[in-house]
């Protein structure tokens, strides 16, 4: 990895990703994962490990860790164990969290992305499947806290990443990137304000060629912002550290949004701190060859393939195909819309560009976009056969995202959009123009392209914008000459 000096250190970067798996019901209970229910009322007797009860592995959870590991090129482990990792928090019903340690259900892999123009790759430790634990509340119980457990045992993927990376923009393309194959391969539902994606980010600086240095964990960032924020801030706050003499401790620390600062938590645990031993409830997970391989079949084109693929069969610059596969439902609109319209530089330019604006403005996904891929379609059609111009396209796009139910045709005579093609009709437009400006045509017969410019818009503007620009264009240079 090229080394990134900051005030002469260097940062060094590892990431811990959950990601809450899109199952119905949790890892080991039949309890629903359904986000926002009244608290503590999708908490079984099984997710509380109440005497009596046995955790039953969710062969759903277990499908999903294997598209993951099959999409970054992982291991499989052919038998994984679970253990129990022992500490004692308010939201942790059991006093343990049911996790893998020395053998995890996925071993190895890469996550590939692009920083910039750069190309960067970030190699996996491992991805393991756990439970995850419950939440304390500490707003509006009145100087007391309160705790859900509505999540204890949610299934979750823990994504350990090897300290690759070497810079916040480096750390937060790469969970970015990580963030849209999970979502793309429809294991994990991302949304990052409910919980379902975060990271915890293990951070240090060293002198270039020196040991690591010790390392500081993020806890629960649940943004790419808040992501960069913690990083650059605990970077700093290292670097000063080290700078006025004083040594790192290992800590666990938290993230304050409103001040822009880390703080510490706790010391950081060790694995022995967590006393580590296979669960006795649970057998070994054993995943044949043949399962591996029906997950396999079932899995889709992989981002960095389709855009691969769009480079090659579309001509789409490397840009504008990485925007049309930032997730699966925006790469699905494309191919519709380019299958419809038959122009793929096009159909990419109207999503990077109308849509995309107006989908950010809105705070819109794609599924919910107002104008479906066969509108756009049929208006790339009337642009290119030369119907309408880019502006007159404009206005009819306003109307259909605005929810006008007429056709892209209607509108466009509705509005008095069409273009003038009639060369006649044009021709005498442009003798009118050049009759009526001679300074105009004295000044580009004299090698000022300006007044040729000028001219264009006195056509235009005599036509109503009805006129085609090429067309006009076209037929001014023949008259002049």
């Amino acid at each position: 990895m090229s080394a990134l000096l900051i005030r002469g250190y260097e940062v060094v970067i590892g990431l811990e990703t959950h990601a809450q798996l899109s199952t119905a019901s949790k890892i080991f209970s039949g309890a629903a994962t359904a986000f926002g229910a009244e608290p503590n009322t999708q908490a079984c007797a099984v997710d509380l490990a109440l005497p009596g009860t046995l955790p039953v592995m969710n062969r759903g959870a277990v499908e999903r860790a294997i598209r993951f590991g099959l999409a970054v090129g992982a291991t499989i482990a052919p038998l994984s164990i679970f253990a129990r990792k022992n500490y004692f928090y308010p939201d942790l019903p059991k006093g343990y969290q049911i996790s893998q340690y020395e053998i995890p259900v996925v071993q190895g892999g890469r996550v590939d992305f692009l920083l910039g123009e750069q190309k960067k790759s970030v190699r996996l430790t491992r991805a393991h499947l756990e439970e995850d634990a419950g939440k304390s509340l500490h707003e509006d119980y009145h100087g007391q806290s309160g705790i859900d457990l509505n999540r204890a045992g949610t299934p979750l993927l823990e994504i350990v990443s090897e300290p690759d990376m070497r810079g916040s923009a480096e750390a937060v393309a790469y969970a970015r990137a990580l963030h849209t194959l999970v979502v793309w391969l429809a294991i994990c539902d991302g949304n990052m304000q409910e919980g379902s994606f975060r990271c915890d980010a293990n951070v240090s600086v060293r002198k270039p060629g020196a040991p690591l240095g010790t390392r500081r964990e993020i806890k629960n960032l649940n943004s790419f912002r808040f992501l960069q924020q913690a990083i650059d801030f605990e970077i700093q706050w290292q670097i000063d550290r080290l700078e006025d003499g004083l040594a790192i401790e290992q800590a666990t620390v938290l993230f304050n949004p409103d001040t822009g600062e880390t703080r510490a938590m706790r010391s950081k645990e060790d694995a022995q701190d967590y006393r580590y031993f296979p669960d006795p409830d649970l057998p070994p997970l054993v995943i044949a060859p043949d399962w591996v391989a029906r997950v396999q079949g079932d899995m889709p084109e992989l981002p960095a393939v389709m855009a691969a693929r769009l480079q090659r069969d579309d001509a789409l610059p490397a840009d504008d195909a990485a925007m049309m596969t930032q997730s699966l439902p925006f790469a699905r609109f494309y191919e519709a819309t380019r299958d419809a319209c038959g122009q793929p530089k096009l159909a990419a330019n109207w999503l990077m560009g109308e849509v995309s604006k107006r989908l950010n403005a809105a705070g819109l996904s794609i599924e919910a976009a107002p104008v479906s891929p066969a509108q756009l379609a049929a208006l790339i059609a009337r642009v290119v056969d030369g119907t309408v111009s880019n502006n007159g396209a404009r206005q009819v796009f306003e109307a259909l995202w605005s929810g006008d139910g007429s056709e892209v045709d209607a509108l466009i005579e509705a509005k008095g959009l069409k273009q003038m093609n009639d060369s006649g009709a044009l021709a005498a437009i442009v003798a009118e123009v050049i009759a009526a400006n001679a300074k105009s045509v004295d000044e580009y017969r004299a090698g000022k392209d300006k007044a040729f410019n000028a001219l264009v818009g006195q056509v235009m503007k005599a036509s109503r914008g009805k006129a085609n620009p090429a067309q006009a264009s076209e037929l001014l240079k023949k008259a002049l000459g």
